[in-house]
């Protein structure tokens, strides 16, 4: 299988990228040289955002392409019609995100969608992101698979969202968690959203599909006593009502990752119908395998994860965290 990776050196693309390596697939990764892809890969240099920024992709044929991007869908649209004619599948790692806000509990893929263009510029994330699956749609039509990811964990995260609770759980002491205890959550480990979407890729399959972990997979108490445990930390979980965050002005999601109280939010990020994907094959691996590997990723690097350059640091400062203490 030839495939070709437009990013493959970071989180998402990074995965996808050792994924089809692992697989013996004859991987191409197209980038614009900030961080080295892996060794086993044929590496095409460019900037999609810059004039002639494509020239290394005129020439090549592949069975299949990947799409990270998360900008303007103008660059997907000049990749995708570039590659139309060249490669068998697109597949387009968009979001849930592409949703109209608040997707209601139990929303799939036939859910209302944000307006958007291919042709746009830079935007908002979710027009976005719904901008780069009409582009891509545009240029392959149902050899267009539209990955609409969750919330992505897992190693080489460089949002930070399970980095900043490992880090902030490993330190110890008293921890607000946000409660209920019992909450559940949605998420995809990136490794196990690569390996669906070669899956799918190889497979021929088109049109969209919610990529997240079923609901029930796991629980805010499940994740956080999970990170208590690989960090061997002495840190107590203090469970805190929402009513109580909320009132101290801490901001679901950006100030506690991954959380967001019961409600609208709750049930547009982790309420969301799977399943397509669970029926295409779709497997999660168990939160304490995420929460470890990604610990043991953190680890070889120091303690100190990558931060998109593009995305606002995100977890409690140190008075809010006081604050929440104080009761």
């Amino acid at each position: 299988m030839r495939l070709l990776i437009l990013g493959g050196t970071e989180f998402v693309g990074r995965a996808v990228t050792d994924e089809a390596l692992g697989r013996g697939w004859d991987v191409t990764v197209f980038h614009r040289g900030r961080h080295a892809p892996p060794p086993g890969v044929t590496e095409l240099l460019g900037d999609r955002t810059a004039r002639g920024g494509l020239a290394a992709l005129e020439e090549g044929e592949w069975d299949a392409v990947v799409d990270t991007w998360s900008w303007a869908p103008s660059a997907v649209r000049d990749a995708a019609r570039l590659l139309a004619g060249r490669a068998g599948s697109y597949a387009y790692v968009s979001s849930g995100s592409v949703y109209t806000f608040p997707a209601p509990a139990g929303s799939d893929e036939d859910a209302p969608v944000v307006e958007a263009s291919p042709d746009d510029g830079e935007s908002d994330y979710p027009r976005a992101k719904r901008g780069g699956e009409l582009a891509a749609l545009d240029a392959f039509g149902d050899r267009a698979l539209l990955v609409r990811a969750g919330l992505i964990l897992g190693p080489r995260e460089n949002i930070g969202r399970l980095p900043w609770w490992l880090r902030r759980i490993a330190r110890g002491g008293p921890v607000p968690a946000p409660g209920p205890r019992s909450l559940e959550l949605q998420y995809v480990d990136a490794r196990d959203l690569a390996a669906w979407t070669l899956d799918a890729a190889g497979a021929g399959l088109g049109g969209p599909f919610n990529i997240v972990s079923p609901p029930g997979h796991t629980t805010t108490g499940e994740l956080l006593e999970a990170c208590v445990r690989v960090t061997g930390s002495d840190a107590e979980l203090r469970w805190t009502d929402p009513e109580r965050i909320l009132a101290a002005g801490v901001e679901p999601w950006s100030d506690l990752p991954v959380w967001a109280p019961p409600g609208e939010l709750h049930d547009a990020l982790h309420r969301s119908d799977v399943s397509r994907a669970l029926g295409a094959g779709l497997r999660c691996r168990p939160v304490a395998e995420t929460v470890a590997d990604t610990w043991e990723w953190l680890r070889s690097l120091g303690g100190e994860p990558p931060q998109r350059p593009d995305r606002p640091p995100v977890g409690l400062s140190p008075e809010q965290e006081a604050r929440l203490l104080r009761g």
